[in-house]
């Protein structure tokens, strides 16, 4: 049986859905093993049904007996050892349930030659020697500097083995190294008792050390990939889980190294994990990613604890399922027994669309016609119709500057305006993703007559620019890479440089940049001999990816060609991924992944299959953003109601309900212009124009400011916050500005009140303009009664009164302020 089908049919055990027929009693993982060498050793994992008819780990319940123990043995944590050369079986037992595993045992006398990289490397990072507020940090500990989380290999030997003259180690009497004294506290260390003298952590060192410290032979086998098994458990409060980590080599051997491997939990108080590899539910339902890092390489598990109680299957065989969206979403909430809200009411799904596709409220009449309509698909026909209102362009164009936009006053007015102007022509035009991609990153010419040019007017050398495209087309935070190791991730500096390496020959000629005005003209091009070198070796990097095979630069006036070839290759999946991540997390108010733009095996999204999927249809067609926000919009998932239930009101990251999401500020600006009739005056604009048409963050507006756009002094890519805060609230109920707008004569207040309309009718348009829906009648009595009470004024200034206090009542509500 492959690993793969394995895994697979451990995930239905886990998940409880298994094939018809008798289901097995006890399962032991790995069913067979081969150990080889003295030092070899491998966790067996035991599971078994429970009540709730789905596999746990049994492990520390099970009876472990070698039927040779001349060969193997194994102690009752389930850890098998070798003994000599041959064959044997490791009984497993739980009460009256019996299985086997078959133990192959080769060179089992004599242990195998210590190598720096493969055995001691993993020693230090596994005691935390080589971590951040140890030893790995920039000036290192007490004299003593590793890189982070081993890195550097070369660096590391020679820092452990002749630095200071070789003092941390005495092959001539291994216990007595310095390494092996302050790591077990036999002397006093500021780091502590990092492992015991009896461990087999010491054992490695205390080996390698009196075999003469060697590095790894150029032809030993490397680490390749890790795996954790199980992949994935559904588990109940209170119960344990053990980890097994595997280590596939180069030469296709695999060994267990779950006791050199360090884990972490993304949500200890749901699941928590300890130094073994040992996983402990908390008292709380939801989900944990358990992260295992082994030599640079790392994988994840996931833990899942389904709400108390059980929700028949028959609700969710009933639930809609208007696309593959919602069948992913269904099984998630199927395994975790969350039960989803119900479908929102047409006027919610009606204002819900026309903010989330294009950023502005429905009118009253708009509300009245699609209240009339009668048709069965009417919401798919609004989401046509708004997929094709103009009003589109601006609203993601300005997502997208939000990404992009420099500062003027670092770059020059005249560009940022450029680049404002290339991006909005990009969506008028309905550019595909790749092709907005493939010119961004190519771009060449003037900036005052090239606006994607401005890019490369602001990121000027090659690791700027390295930073924030893969972090906005790959979803990959290269940061860290720049100076060390990734420490969650996979990539190094080299890695780093040599993607970084592809904007070597990018050129400049112009009179370049003199904040705080840099007003000049600057032209961007293919220069000849560029070039990148590693900082800390001086070694000149070629251009080469992050993945994948590496297009040909052979022939290619711009090495970027070759970069965006590679990057909008059908062949890369983080592409379309981290662009179908971003899209959802606009409308569905989170993203699978958070944040956004952080796509790693240790950052796992809270459904994988949904946001593959997704990725995969968005690449099929053809990178056509309105394609995919049609394929989101009319799911049954994004018309469910905010209202939580019993069951899903702790969801707030399975789409079990919509998640509230307050407005963005332009968006909520033009509202409230809209509804006033009173439109706001930005500096470096014409007049009548909206918020949304901004092309800087350095037009003057208390308002924007307050509710969250970017600081313009922020570099892109600029991301907000969606958080409330007092000073928000006290905005809308005390500006003079709103105010102004709210009592202007030539407002929506005033013409109402001084219309030949009823006070219950004037009530009605209020409501349809701010919260796009009717007032309930008890809102309509309530409303009525205080308009026509008002005693302390004539008829006439009553009117205008009570309609000016009503509609600012309306706009200092969390219904207007959020999207239900």
């Amino acid at each position: 049986m492959s690993r793969a089908l394995r895994a697979l049919i451990l995930f239905a055990l886990s998940a409880g859905s298994l094939f018809a027929g008798e289901r097995p009693r006890l399962i032991v993982e790995p069913a067979e093993l081969t150990l080889v060498g003295t030092a070899a050793r491998q966790q067996l994992i035991v599971s078994a049904p429970n009540d709730s008819a789905r596999f746990e780990d049994v492990t520390h319940r099970a009876r472990f007996r070698s039927l040779d123990e001349s060969v193997a043995v194994v102690d009752a944590k389930g850890i098998v050892r070798p003994a000599r050369a041959g064959a044997t079986e490791i009984v497993v037992q739980v009460e009256d349930s019996e299985s086997r595993v078959r133990v192959k045992v080769d060179r089992g006398d004599r242990y195998l030659p210590e190598t720096f990289e493969q055995t001691v490397q993993p020693v230090l990072t596994r005691g935390g020697c080589n971590s951040g507020p140890c030893h790995g940090k920039q000036r290192g500990q007490g004299g003593f500097q590793l890189s982070l989380f081993g890195f550097d290999d070369q660096f590391d030997y020679d820092a452990v083995v002749r630095d200071s003259r070789g003092r941390r180690l005495f092959p001539a009497s291994p216990d007595r190294s310095l390494l092996l004294l302050k790591a077990t506290a036999q002397i006093p260390h500021g780091g502590g008792k990092r492992f015991e003298r009896d461990s087999a952590l010491y054992g490695t060192l205390e080996r390698w050390i009196r075999s003469g410290t060697a590095r790894a032979p150029t032809a030993a086998p490397t680490v390749e990939s890790i795996r954790v098994t199980p992949i994935t458990r559904v588990m109940r409060p209170g119960t344990r889980q053990q980890l097994i980590v595997t280590a596939r080599l180069s030469d296709g051997s695999e060994e267990d190294v779950t006791h050199l491997a360090a884990f972490q939990s993304n949500e200890s108080p749901i699941a928590k994990v300890d130094e073994h590899g040992l996983v402990e539910t908390g008292p709380l339902p939801g989900e944990a990613a358990i992260m295992a890092r082994y030599h640079g390489r790392f994988a994840t598990a996931r833990i899942s604890i389904p709400l108390p109680g059980e929700v028949d299957s028959s609700v969710f065989a009933k639930l809609p399922r208007q696309s593959f969206i919602d069948e992913f979403v269904w099984k998630k909430l199927e395994l975790l027994g969350i039960e989803p809200s119900a479908r929102c009411d047409d006027l919610t799904f009606l204002r819900r669309a026309h903010i989330d596709v294009i950023g502005r409220l429905p009118t009253p009449d708009e509300v009245r016609a699609f209240a009339k309509d009668d048709r069965p698909d009417k919401r798919e026909r609004l989401v046509d119709r708004l997929l094709e209102r103009p009003e589109f362009v601006d609203h993601w164009a300005n997502k997208w500057m939000d990404l992009l936009r420099p500062n003027p006053y670092r770059v020059g007015i005249k560009a940022v305006r450029s680049l404002d102007s290339w991006i909005r022509q990009s969506f008028r035009e309905t550019w595909p993703y790749d092709r907005f991609v493939r010119e961004l990153v190519t771009a060449k010419g003037s900036t005052f007559r090239y606006g994607a040019t401005t890019v490369f007017r602001d990121r000027r050398s090659p690791d700027e620019l390295v930073t924030m495209f893969s972090q906005l087309f790959l979803g990959i935070r290269l940061e860290c890479a720049k100076c060390h190791q990734h420490p969650f991730e996979v990539w190094s500096q080299t890695d780093y440089y040599s993607l970084a390496a592809y904007f070597a020959d990018v050129g400049r000629k112009g009179t370049g940049l003199s904040p705080p005005i840099s007003g000049s003209e600057e032209f961007v091009f293919a220069k000849a001999g560029g070039s990148v070198t590693h900082p800390r070796t001086g070694a000149r990097l070629p251009p080469k990816p992050l993945f994948g095979k590496a297009p040909s630069t052979e022939g290619r006036a711009d090495l970027r060609d070759a970069l965006a070839e590679w990057l909008t290759a059908d062949a890369n999946p983080f592409f379309p991924r981290v662009m179908a991540n971003r899209v959802w997390a606009d409308v569905m108010g989170r993203g699978l992944v958070e944040p956004v733009d952080d796509l790693r095996e240790s950052n796992p999204p809270t459904n994988p299959a949904l946001l593959e999927a997704l990725a995969a249809r968005f690449r099929e067609d053809g990178y056509d953003l309105k394609k995919l926000l049609r394929v989101i919009l009319t799911s049954h998932v994004y018309s469910l109601e905010s209202r939580p239930s019993k069951r899903n009101v702790a969801d707030t990251r399975n789409y079990s309900r919509h998640y509230r999401t307050r407005l963005r500020a332009e968006v909520l600006l033009d509202a409230i212009d809209d509804i006033t009739g009173v439109r706001e005056s930005f500096g470096a604009m014409p007049a009548g124009s909206r918020a949304v048409e901004l092309w800087t963050h350095r037009s003057s507006s208390v308002f924007l400011d307050t509710f969250g756009r970017p600081d313009p002094n922020q570099d892109p890519p600029c991301f907000r916050t969606t958080d409330t805060t007092v000073v928000q609230a006290l905005h809308l109920m005390n500006s003079p500005r709103i105010h102004a707008k709210v009592t202007s004569k030539s407002g929506l207040a005033a013409r109402l009140a001084a219309s030949e309309r009823t006070l219950e009718e004037i009530v009605e348009e209020l409501y349809l303009f701010v919260y796009s829906r009717f007032p309930t009648s008890d809102e309509r009595e309530r409303a009525v009664r205080r308009l026509r009470d008002d005693k302390l004024r004539d008829q006439a200034t009553a009117r205008l009164g009570g309609t000016e206090d009503l509609l600012w009542a309306l706009l200092n509500t969390p219904e207007f302020l959020f999207e239900d």
